[in-house]
């Protein structure tokens, strides 16, 4: 089993498509990663050598920040926004989107599902 900046690899996976489940690499980043260890892209995570998985696993970490370490990069960028008072920080605080989008609809992912309140009848005298 390969394990890559603590996230174990899908075994029955193309060892291309097994590094995009570590967070920081994307596809083609990992094609970049390939490239440059120089590990046949079409090899499954269940068929690597160990010398090839060590080879990955150094490159990974010697050349790019990824897992917890990119998370804690970007909450503290979040953080460092919210904290100078910026329109991005306000927006991230308050759980809205962040760059530009409308927000009269079509923001379900930020805001989520809303439940629509009827109108209060007034009381007769």
């Amino acid at each position: 089993m390969a394990r890559i900046a603590g996230v174990d690899l899908p075994r029955d996976k193309r060892i291309e498509i097994a590094l995009t489940y570590v967070y920081g690499i994307g596809l083609s980043r990992a094609q970049k990663v390939i490239a440059s260890t120089g590990v046949d892209p079409d090899t499954r995570v269940r068929d690597l050598s160990d010398e090839d998985a060590l080879k990955l696993r150094s490159f990974v970490t010697d050349n790019f920040q990824v897992e917890g370490d990119l998370r804690r990069l970007e909450s503290m960028n979040i953080k460092r926004l919210a904290d100078i008072g910026t329109y991005r920080g306000r927006r991230h605080r308050q759980g809205l989107p962040v760059r530009g989008q409308r927000t009269r609809t079509n923001a379900r992912t930020r805001r989520g599902r809303r439940v629509t309140v009827a109108g209060k009848k007034k009381v007769p005298r």
